[in-house]
C-alpha cells in the first residue's frame, strides 16, 4: 500500500459540456501524465471510434481531443493509499475539487468510468459539490476484460448523445 496525491491537471476549457472521471491514475497514467495511459486501456480507441477520427496518441492530441469535443477530463480522488492500479484497494481517499471545472465550464453531464469511479463519486460528496448525478460508464481498463469493445463503445456512446453528437 502506498500514499499518492493526483499530480495530473484536469483537462477542460470554458466550452467543456461534459465531465468524464476516472477513479485514480494507474501508474502507467502517472508515468506519462496523462489519464488513461496504461497501452492496453480502450479507453481512447472507444472515444475515437465513436467520434469518428483517428486515435489520439500524444497527451496533446488527446487533450485537444476533448476539448475539440467538449468533454472535460479528471479523476475523482486528489490523494489516496494504493496498491499499484487496483481500485479494490483504494483506501483513505480525498476527492478532488471537482468545482474547479464545474465553475469554470457549462457542464451538464458527469460520467464515471467504472463501478469505483461512481461509488466515490457518491460517497466522497462529488456528486453535492458538482450538483449534477453522475452515470456509471463500464471500465476501459484492461483488468476488465470481461466487457467486449461492443459493449464498451455502446455505453460510451452516451457522452456523445449528451453532447448532441452522433455516436457511430
Amino acid at each position: 500500500m502506498e500514499h499518492l496525491v493526483h499530480t495530473i491537471p484536469p483537462t477542460f476549457d470554458e466550452h467543456s459540456r461534459v465531465l468524464v472521471l476516472g477513479s485514480f491514475p494507474s501508474p502507467k497514467s502517472r508515468e506519462g501524465q496523462f489519464n488513461y495511459g496504461h497501452p492496453q486501456n480502450r479507453f481512447w480507441r472507444v472515444l475515437a471510434q465513436l467520434a469518428g477520427e483517428e486515435l489520439p496518441h500524444t497527451n496533446d492530441e488527446k487533450r485537444s481531443f476533448c476539448l475539440r469535443h467538449g468533454i472535460a477530463l479528471w479523476d475523482v480522488i486528489a490523494e489516496c493509499d494504493i496498491v499499484g492500479a487496483s481500485d479494490a484497494s483504494i483506501r483513505n481517499a480525498r476527492p478532488n475539487k471537482l468545482s474547479l471545472i464545474t465553475h469554470s465550464a457549462p457542464i451538464e453531464a458527469v460520467f464515471c468510468t467504472g463501478a469505483r469511479a461512481f461509488q466515490l463519486y457518491r460517497r466522497l460528496g462529488c456528486e453535492e459539490e458538482c450538483g449534477l448525478p453522475a452515470q456509471r460508464l463500464p471500465s476501459t481498463s484492461p483488468a476488465n476484460a470481461a466487457c467486449k469493445m461492443e459493449q464498451l463503445l455502446e455505453a460510451y456512446a452516451a457522452i456523445f448523445r449528451s453532447l448532441g453528437a452522433v455516436a457511430e
